[in-house]
């Protein structure tokens, strides 16, 4: 064993914070957080009941959901981000460490939310369209109130990106081009955000209040009764033992912590905490051991069956069961861990790196023995789900499930009193603030496009832009495989791709996912791609963002941990998750690899998914420099350009990839011989 120290909980708790600004709280006395707890603990009992018994309007619920958002953020978050623990000093303008003013905002902030869904709905539907002079003045203090909190608790781009789109539409007559349009008054303006489901009250912030609240909550729950350990105590006892173990570690326990938490800082900085220090100890460098962690956790958001809150997003969009999305992204996750495992275990052989030792491992029959209670309610939950009842109605089941088997847990170590049950879901609520106030914030975006339609306009600039770039490819490619509109659909995935990145390199997945959607939906439409695939496409590229420089979240916090340069962590991290960049233009160009898209065959499915398993595996070990022993650069380029044949769709190209690969492997054969 290692004597290299391992960080505390509290170091763990301010990488967290340092590298997430979602839980970037600032420090209050015992007073003022008492005072917090308790509308974050009534919040979480207000959802369950709304959810599981309550019969409450769709506007009233999402008005009261956001009135809590508001009020407790204003308390919790500071003007300026802060990760210090340090209570400010004491002054007449603070109350034991919250200023004064963000008490009166927080105040402001709630009567705002809730000013119109109070009203009788008769009343609020005669308004719209001609709202009176107060309407509008708590329109516009609830529209700043909401881009400050965003601001707070997510950071400067996501309310800029919402100022752009508010500029645009008032000043649409100034716009160039196809984005020219009539523009909008701000009693217009307002009266669409503000009035209709189309804005603030939209989509969005509903199915924060519907659904994802519920399942965040059921992911703490999760974890207090030790079912996050359970999977790291899988995880070790079953993969510890290979080559490069404690790496194959970290991807089976992220696969497995995803399947509970949608969050790729939390999954990085829980199981990192253990399986960082491990690969190190073996022999992984520090920023590889830091980057197979970030890559492995960010497929906690493309992993049923919670997914990310963006799975929800896509419930409510396409109008389809959760079971239909869980089904679709299967197989785009498994993929994507089959990539990251395949170059870890090549890196492993390239550095003759051991598995742990047996008397590191834990034994699976004392695991399960252990923690079995802690599977229950993961089964309810699934079980409902692949039944066909609605999301929230499984999530509540799967919350009782967790309070129940806590309370009674047979492994004294997880069992859980009345403290850990109120700190349980205080940490619920707290958790939810900043996606909340984000997708309030998405509202205003979303309520522009619809009365704009920038949206339609944006995807025509998208899909003009692309036929010219390729009509110009097709007129100098050599080879006529590709036709203008192939070279369209290429590029314009392209095109939507690198936004996306660039956009979720300073926003949540959930807020990318549901702007870009805006803009990727019609312009893929127009090149005749189905619904559920351009959103799925927009979805994995906004994870893609995590860890993708310069704004790699969650490469930056296993860094953070593993003690190494954040940005070599972050490109050693895209480098290993390649696979989740392929996947979703394999999936563009044969549907039939999510399951449930029109068209789907069996043959088709069986094609593609050998083809990409053998092109991912072929371009890990591109990446890698190793197949059966050291690859030289020039085969590391010859496997890497062969392997993009297996991803594209056809047995033809698949048939070409074989002949081509077939003489590099029967001379890493000899080569091995010769070493041997």
């Amino acid at each position: 064993m290692s004597n290299e120290p391992t960080l505390t909980q509290e170091e763990l708790e301010a990488i967290e914070r340092k590298y997430d600004p979602e839980l970037a709280f600032r420090p209050t006395g015992p007073m003022m957080a008492t005072l917090v707890s308790v509308p974050l603990v009534l919040l979480a009992v207000y959802q369950y009941y709304a959810s599981g018994f309550g019969l409450i309007r769709e506007l009233l619920h999402r008005g009261i959901f956001l009135a809590f958002m508001l009020g407790l953020i204003f308390l919790l978050f500071a003007w300026r981000r802060s990760i210090t623990t340090d209570l400010p000093p004491k002054t007449w303008w603070r109350f034991d460490g919250v200023a004064i003013f963000d008490i009166l905002l927080a105040i402001l902030g709630v009567a705002a939310a809730l000013y119109l869904p109070l009203l009788p709905p008769e009343i609020v539907s005669q308004r719209v369209g001609n709202p009176s002079p107060f309407d509008i003045f708590m329109g516009t203090a609830l529209l700043l109130l909401v881009l400050e909190a965003t601001r707070r608790s997510v950071g400067w781009t996501l309310p800029f990106i919402a100022c752009l789109f508010i500029g645009f539409a008032i000043f649409g007559p100034l716009m160039p081009g196809p984005l020219k349009h009539g523009g909008a008054s701000w009693t217009g303006l307002i009266n669409h955000l503000y009035m209709t489901n189309q804005g603030i009250y939209g989509v969005a912030l509903g199915v924060m209040a519907k659904y994802v609240f519920l399942f965040v909550l059921f992911g703490v729950l999760a974890m207090r009764i030790g079912l996050g350990q359970l999977f790291i105590d899988l995880a070790m006892a079953a993969a510890g033992r290979y080559a490069g173990g404690p790496a194959k570690v970290a991807i089976f326990s992220s696969a497995f912590m995803g399947t509970i938490s949608g969050s790729s800082i939390a999954n990085t900085v829980t199981t990192g905490s253990l399986t960082i220090p491990a690969m190190k100890r073996i022999g992984y460098p520090p920023h590889f051991a830091g980057a197979v962690e970030a890559t492995a956790s960010t497929g906690g958001q493309i992993t049923p069956p919670i997914l990310g809150a963006a799975a929800f997003i896509m419930v409510e969009y396409l109008e389809i069961p959760l079971r239909d999305v869980l089904a679709a992204a299967l197989f785009p996750a498994l993929l994507h861990y089959f990539g990251v495992l395949t170059m870890v275990h090549l890196e492993a052989k390239k550095l003759g790196l051991r598995g742990l030792r047996p008397d590191e491992l834990p034994q699976i029959v004392q695991v399960l023995r252990a923690h079995w209670a802690s599977l229950i309610p993961l089964i309810i939950l699934v079980y409902l789900i692949l039944t066909g009842r609605t999301p929230d109605y499984a999530a509540v089941w799967g919350i009782t499930a967790c309070v129940v088997v806590g309370f009674l847990n047979p492994n004294p170590t997880h069992r859980m009193g009345l403290r850990d049950l109120w700190n349980a879901m205080a940490d619920g609520s707290r958790s939810t603030l900043a996606v909340g106030a984000a997708a309030a914030t998405v509202g205003i975006v979303v309520g522009v496009v619809t009365l704009t339609g920038v949206g339609f306009r944006l995807g025509y600039v998208v899909v003009q832009i692309a036929n010219d770039i390729g009509t110009f490819v097709g007129s100098i490619w050599p080879l006529s495989y590709f036709g203008i509109e192939q070279w369209a659909l290429f590029f314009s995935l392209l095109l939507i791709a690198i936004a996306c990145i660039l956009m979720g390199a300073g926003i949540p997945t959930t807020a990318t996912y549901i702007i870009l959607v805006a803009v990727a939906a019609p312009a893929l439409a127009q090149l005749q791609v189905q619904p559920l695939v351009s959103h799925f496409f927009v979805f994995y590229y906004g994870v893609l963002a995590d860890i993708t420089p310069p704004v790699a979240l969650a490469a930056y916090a296993a860094a953070g941990i593993a003690g190494s340069n954040p940005f070599k962590t972050g490109n050693t991290a895209f480098r290993l998750g390649i696979a989740k960049a392929l996947v979703p233009f394999i999936f563009v160009y044969s549907p039939s690899l999510l399951l449930v898209a029109d068209g789907f065959t069996w043959a088709a499915f069986a094609t593609t998914l050998t083809g990409a398993i053998i092109g991912i595996g072929l371009l890990g070990s591109a990446f890698s420099g190793y197949l059966l022993t050291h690859l030289t650069t020039m085969q590391r380029w010859y496997i890497g350009i062969v392997s993009l044949l297996f991803v594209a769709p056809g047995l033809l190209t698949m048939g070409i990839g074989l002949l081509l690969i077939v003489p590099v492997v029967l001379l890493q054969i000899k080569q091995r011989k010769v070493l041997a």
